[in-house]
């Protein structure tokens, strides 16, 4: 008699299957570009203000979402990433930074589909809380290199702190129990509903991608 194989865990399904989507996301021109030190800071202050836009979306909802019982585990506190934000876009923008902010097209989409999973459907919420955070704490950190690198921040200092988790002490063994509980939140789930959530995983990434093609068409290459 045959051993029954283990399924595969959730957060495994998830990376692998949205490969493709977050590929092609990572590689977009603009942050090529960004990465390489073509372009100017203000590029890079205007991603950072994008973000806001989808942060102030993501997390706005996040303390309701704490009491559901397949997301909630993973709602921390220590992720939130707004008041970071707006810490470095008074850095790079001044104070009145928020006066000349408006979210690009592409951006005002990927915020519009965040709250709508916030109020309609929690465990699509998932794919993206998963998407971002990690992302931030993993590849993140090479773009926080960059641009100190090449606008002169200060290490993890003014300009940069969105990509700086002070409240996580151990990122790596952070991640670790990040996809633990993101595979107990896969088993709490029927297969078609993890079917859908992998969909929205792969969404993720290319709303991601939009704003980067988004910001790629506002920021030529610099002389």
């Amino acid at each position: 008699m045959s051993e029954s194989v283990p399924p595969t865990a959730f957060s495994t399904v998830l990376r692998t299957a949205s490969s493709e989507e977050h590929e092609a996301a990572e590689h977009s021109s603009f942050m090529g570009h960004l990465l390489n030190g073509r372009l100017g800071v203000d590029a890079y202050a205007q991603l950072s203000g994008q973000l806001w836009f989808v942060y102030r979306a993501l997390e706005g909802r996040a303390a309701e979402l704490a009491a559901d019982p397949v997301v909630g585990p993973l709602i921390d506190p220590a992720l939130f990433r707004t008041a970071a934000l707006e810490r470095d876009l008074a850095h790079l923008l001044g104070a009145d930074w928020r006066s000349g902010l408006r979210p690009l097209p592409a951006t005002a989409a990927y915020a519009a589909r965040l709250e709508e999973l916030a109020d309609t459907w929690p465990n699509g919420y998932l794919a993206h809380h998963y998407t971002r955070y990690l992302g931030d704490l993993s590849g993140g950190q090479i773009i926080r290199g960059a641009a100190e690198r090449t606008w002169g921040f200060e290490r993890k200092g003014a300009g940069v702190e969105f990509y700086v988790f002070a409240e996580v002490a151990n990122p790596a063994a952070y991640k670790r129990e990040y996809r633990e509980k993101l595979d107990a939140a896969g088993l709490a789930m029927d297969e078609v509903e993890r079917r859908r959530v992998v969909e929205e995983c792969k969404r993720a990434f290319t709303l991601n991608g939009a704003v980067f093609a988004d910001l790629d068409t506002r920021y030529p290459l610099s002389a």
